[in-house]
């Protein structure tokens, strides 16, 4: 596992510390229950439900080093800080005008936050490396993955409460 530091912000961090608590409590005691009732069904060697839960457990407790590893080395990024109020930067929201499309709002995120489907985009995708350290009212070039070119515009720089 490597030691990265990992850039969320505080709403991320929390999202993480909840799961680990889950992971560590509910899961854990989830797969346990099931491990005791696959054993009861006797020969270990052929039982399919013993194998799925060790898989289970294997693949919650990786999930659980991962977490704290990100934890141990988490950077919270401040969006309200030294920032310039309309500069774009990890933690505010946007609203972007994609070439001719209608305009619509995005939440810079770190990569292990990042949700396209709810909004949220990474500061390493396309669209979030074109944008950050831009204001509030700037065109600025970028390309999809694709490597197409297109005009992002700034519509609109929040900073969450």
């Amino acid at each position: 596992m490597e030691n990265n530091t990992y850039q969320l912000t505080l709403a991320g961090k929390q999202k993480l510390e909840e799961e680990l608590e889950r992971r560590k409590t509910e899961d854990r005691e989830k797969i346990l229950e099931a491990l005791k009732e696959a054993r009861a069904q006797g020969d270990l060697s052929e039982n399919a439900d013993y194998d799925a839960a060790r898989d289970d457990q294997a693949r919650n407790e990786q999930r659980i080093r991962e977490i704290e590893n990100i934890l141990k080395n988490v950077e919270i990024i401040e969006s309200n800080g030294t920032d310039a109020k309309n500069l774009v930067a990890i933690g505010k929201t946007v609203t972007l005008k994609i070439n001719d499309k209608d305009p619509e709002d995005y939440t810079i995120v770190g990569s292990l936050e990042a949700d396209p489907f709810n909004k949220k985009i990474s500061n390493e995708s396309p669209v979030g490396r074109a944008v950050i350290g831009h204001k509030k009212g700037e065109t600025v070039p970028g390309r999809t993955d694709a490597g197409k070119v297109i005009n992002i515009k700034i519509v609109d720089v929040k900073v969450p409460n």
